[in-house]
């Protein structure tokens, strides 16, 4: 595998990012309308603007994977065990404890109030911010952890197969566990948000990356390919992820101005809990003597959320305006500046796993 160097791009995505979200939150708040717009254009909760950037941000990696590097990584299941391991048997509890801890004691006093949930049933606003805290906690990442696998120069193969059964695993463990964690009677599964958001996210760049790869390469040959076609496609991932950021806080820019303080204090939990499970997952996989390439998606993959699908259970358990779904979209709105931080932490501690090539 040849060693990827950081591009003009990658290599000041930080300043980027910062940049695009404060552009995206002025852009909201100068134009509400149009962010609403844009905003309701989605099929079963999944924003129609939001998928076409992620498409082309998946597109780029997907056809940069030699899917020989996919078979090896089906015969290799430590880090898939890891992934699952931490996904669906830690994670989803360590996020109730520190939703708890954080929003239900330490900040309890700061955040007042009392809403009225589908149903007609008075809840407390804090109780409603920690169901969404849990709805993120049982919502692992299926897709964007194939940007952030590929920018810490992971393995793409094993990325891509851990994102694959992840995605499977989802549909049988995420409602009997949320159910369980939120302790309602009966979750609904967003069936049509999670297919949905895995064909568009997942299957058709996968589709497209794989066919288009045999059919350059077998019209242009490979060195055409590797250093002509990739080096065109490279900006087209950090290009449409900055796009991506523009577009939601757009559309949460409103939302950001009118909740600051209660923002802020859901955010803490959240990183603590992104940060943790990242450790865990890279301390296990170190012990479990994983090359860096497996352990730098392994861990990442599990410190991020699926957010699309936390957001539609929350809209159709509590409504969209509930203290539950402001939960879920303060994930996205961390979600992307949290795990470049991550993805920086793997790329300077890469040599605490020996050989990472």
């Amino acid at each position: 595998m040849e060693e990827r160097k950081l591009g003009f791009f990658e290599r000041y995505l930080t300043a980027w990012v910062i940049g695009c979200i404060g552009l995206g939150i002025l852009l909201g708040k100068a134009f509400p309308q149009a962010a609403q717009t844009l905003d309701n254009i989605s099929i079963y909760q999944v924003s129609i603007p939001i998928a076409i950037c992620l498409f082309f941000m998946m597109y780029p990696i997907m056809v940069k994977i030699d899917f020989r590097e996919v078979i090896k990584a089906g015969k290799t299941p430590k880090p898939v065990i890891l992934t699952l391991v931490v996904n669906w048997c830690i994670k989803p509890f360590t996020m109730l404890a520190i939703a708890t801890l954080f929003l239900g004691v330490l900040f309890k006093g700061w955040l007042p109030g009392t809403e009225v949930v589908k149903g007609g049933m008075e809840v407390e606003l804090y109780r409603s911010y920690i169901s969404g805290c849990i709805l993120l906690g049982v919502a692992p990442c299926t897709a964007m952890v194939l940007i952030w696998g590929h920018l810490s120069k992971g393995n793409d193969g094993h990325t891509l197969v851990m994102v694959a059964i992840n995605s499977l695993t989802m549909l049988f463990l995420y409602a009997p566990l949320g159910s369980w964690l939120l302790g309602v009677n009966r979750m609904p599964i967003p069936w049509q948000t999670i297919v949905l958001s895995v064909v568009i996210y997942v299957g058709l760049p996968l589709f497209l990356g794989y066919h288009s790869r045999r059919l350059i390469i077998k019209s242009k040959g490979i060195e055409w390919f590797k250093e002509k076609f990739l080096h065109y496609l490279t900006p087209v991932s950090i290009t449409a992820l900055l796009i991506t950021l523009v577009l939601l806080f757009s559309f949460k820019g409103d939302l950001i101005i009118r909740h600051p303080q209660t923002i802020f204090l859901i955010a803490i939990p959240l990183f603590i809990q992104t940060c943790l499970i990242f450790l865990l997952a890279y301390g296990l996989a170190r012990w479990l003597k994983l090359p860096y390439r497996d352990a730098a998606p392994s861990a990442l993959i599990g410190a991020s959320n699926h957010f699309e699908v936390a957001i539609a259970t929350s809209a159709m358990l509590f409504g969209l305006s509930s203290g539950a779904s402001l939960a879920t979209v303060v994930g996205v709105l961390i979600e992307v500046p949290v795990m470049l931080m991550l993805v920086r932490i793997c790329l300077k501690t890469k040599h605490l796993f020996g050989n990472v090539n």
